[in-house]
């Protein structure tokens, strides 16, 4: 490892506290593949992980060690063997590592199209298979009524599709009173950290086929938003919150039917100069006026889908309690926002995510709040609600279906 005078871990790491027996570990999920899956690390080595912050100096590291364990001399040599170790597990934000990421970005810029990245984990890699599963979750809710105004807009989950199955049932039932020929697909950017907005201009490949992407619209957006979009589309390689939508789309919509512009939408209160409706209209208000539209074109059916869960709670999602003792809190949130959402009271949903300075970690609120900007004047129908909890990590994950019909004049 080159010589770092203030060791850094990297930054688009994510890590999940998890027990084994009576020992705990930290679970390291790593978007890129570096880190080998499923890699947990002892509770210790995380401590040690947490001093690695790009402000401490290797010296730095060695006191507080030497602190922590009461007095007990660490060498200095001891730190520089774990910062080797981490290092060459690529745990560490170092030329090793930014060689090997500029590699697979690269690679994934070259491409036309998107692989599919979650085909063979959470879904079926072989077509017949895969239809068959989709099938299977369609058939989990009873279908609700058909809506009584044009569909416009669809807010589905990006959940597990094995957990989340009957909301997305819920959701994609509605999808047979629509005959789109062009879908702008919402999703989270979980990996953005500091961009409101990441476009691709790749086809979507799936174990259905591929989905052409409407190029021609992703570039009057790139020359609406340039400011505020990803300078690359590397966040929609292994991101599932669009792909999830593709294959319900692609799987009940008739095949080459519609093209895909697909958009993930970046936390907001890192990209914002303040977290409120205003500033991120200040920010964003050319892009989503671009956005609005395409929506508008009269030449073209264009549906919005957009893939988001709703909050996260419990010790993996940074809280120090257990989910059950945070749900009703976050459930009473949830439902203040759907309220807000489905009535497109756009500055009362904002406002409920500021009282609460988003403790809940609603990933969706992005894309909502995007959603809310650019749909033409509609009502919402909640379709369904649930939350998941994860008993291994204490944790909870809620998520929601949300239909949008258009208001005619007669109507408003």
């Amino acid at each position: 490892m080159k010589a770092n005078k203030n060791p850094r871990i990297r930054r688009d790491l994510e890590f999940f506290p998890i027990r084994q027996g009576n020992s705990q570990f930290v679970l390291v999920k790593d978007h890129l593949g570096l880190v080998e899956e499923g890699k947990a690390v002892p509770w210790p080595l995380y401590e040690f992980m947490t001093l690695l912050d790009g402000t401490n100096t290797v010296r730095d590291i060695q006191m507080a060690l030497i602190r922590q364990k009461g007095g007990v001399l660490v060498g200095a040599d001891e730190v520089e063997a774990l910062l080797a170790h981490l290092d060459e597990s690529f745990l560490l934000d170092t030329e090793k590592y930014e060689h090997a990421r500029e590699n697979i970005v690269a690679r994934f810029g070259a491409k036309t199209a998107r692989p599919c990245s979650h085909s063979g984990r959470s879904y079926p890699d072989k077509p017949a298979d895969l239809k068959s599963r989709l099938d299977e979750i369609l058939k989990a809710q009873t279908p609700a009524p058909k809506p009584e105004a044009r569909v416009v807009a669809l807010v589905a989950p990006h959940i597990d599709l094995s957990v989340g199955s009957r909301v997305y049932a819920s959701g994609y039932q509605w999808l047979k009173y629509t005959s789109p020929s062009r879908v702008v697909v919402l999703g989270v950017g979980h990996q953005m950290m500091g961009d409101l907005f990441c476009l691709t201009e790749k086809d979507f490949e799936t174990p259905l086929g591929v989905v052409k992407n409407d190029r021609n619209m992703v570039k009057e957006l790139w020359d609406a938003g340039r400011a505020i979009i990803s300078e690359n589309d590397f966040g929609h390689r292994a991101e599932h919150s669009v792909e999830f939508q593709v294959i319900f789309l692609q799987h009940l919509l008739p095949e080459d039917s519609f093209t895909i512009i697909p958009i993930l939408c970046g936390p907001l209160m890192p990209s914002l100069s303040g977290y409120s409706r205003s500033a991120y209209m200040e920010t964003a208000g050319p892009f989503l006026q671009a956005l609005s539209g395409i929506l508008s074109d009269g030449d073209h059916e264009t549906l919005v889908v957009a893939g988001v869960d709703f909050s996260h709670i419990g010790p993996k999602f940074g809280h120090n309690m257990p989910a059950t003792h945070l749900q009703s809190q976050s459930e009473m949130h949830d439902q203040n926002l759907l309220k807000a959402f489905s009535n497109m009271q756009t500055d009362v949903f904002w406002e409920e995510s500021v009282r609460v300075k988003d403790q809940f970690n609603v990933c969706g609120f992005s894309a909502m709040a995007c959603l809310m900007e650019i749909l033409p004047p509609s009502r919402g129908q909640v379709l369904g609600y649930e939350v998941w909890h994860e008993q291994p990590t204490r944790s909870a994950v809620s998520f929601a279906a949300v239909g949008f019909t258009a208001i005619r004049e007669s109507q408003k």
